[in-house]
């Protein structure tokens, strides 16, 4: 039985409300480390640090420990919505969450601790 996304997350030191609450369906590929998280909706969650990530229906990205890169169907608003390609921590214990889109940027870790509701949006 596959554990869920939580779990998953939490062994490979990434915050726990990476994804939209009902982001609950997903593929791992243990030996590629290929992890594919399926939405049921086009959505945007904010987080309590002001920040914005919006989803595509399908999230894809490689998995490894402290780390999600070659990110596809993910955004964040910086000054326009830029292409997410990574997310990283330092570990299990790390106060900052790192999100590369075009350049480095590093946000609280708490405040993807919580898991979130998506809001529906039109377009990715």
């Amino acid at each position: 039985m596959q554990k869920p996304l939580l779990d998953l997350l939490q062994e490979y030191h990434l915050p726990k409300g990476l994804f939209p609450q009902d982001a609950t369906h997903y593929e791992f590929d243990e030996e590629t480390g290929k992890l594919t998280v399926f939405i049921p909706s086009i959505c945007e969650v904010g987080f309590k640090d002001s920040s914005v990530l919006r989803y595509a229906t399908t999230v894809t990205g490689y998995l490894e420990k402290g780390k999600l890169t070659d990110i596809e169907g993910m955004k964040t608003k910086v000054v326009i919505w830029a292409k997410v390609t990574s997310v990283s921590v330092d570990g299990p214990q790390s106060s900052k969450v790192y999100f590369t889109a075009g350049m480095k940027k590093s946000r609280p870790r708490d405040a993807y601790e919580v898991r979130r509701d998506g809001i529906s949006v039109e377009t990715y």
